[in-house]
């Protein structure tokens, strides 16, 4: 299991253009084959800080996310939204259990 977790920034008066552009990034990629999340959060205390946390099953559904045409597209609004600022990490893990 592959866990993503970090953030996204953009210009706080952007969010209500990036917002539908990010809901279909969103639902797009719940779609595919080996998503188990895919989550874009807003930060309550730093206005245009999107907090991004995505799992998928193995590396070969990562690759295919990473090679898909809804991501290229989200890719190419980048400039339009002015997202700039990214800082995601990729990390290993095992399944979830409960607590």
């Amino acid at each position: 299991m592959l866990l993503i977790v970090g953030t996204i920034r953009l210009p706080p008066e952007n969010l209500e253009i990036a917002r539908p552009v990010m809901s279909r990034m969103v639902f797009a990629s719940r779609a595919e084959d080996g998503c188990e999340e895919y989550s874009y959060a807003q930060d309550v205390l730093e206005p245009g800080l999107i907090h991004v946390k995505e799992m998928w099953r193995d590396q070969a559904a990562l690759d295919r996310h990473f090679a898909s045409e809804h991501i290229a597209k989200w890719r190419a609004e980048w400039p339009r939204l002015g997202i700039g600022e990214r800082n995601l990490c990729v990390y290993e893990v095992g399944y979830p259990r409960a607590t």
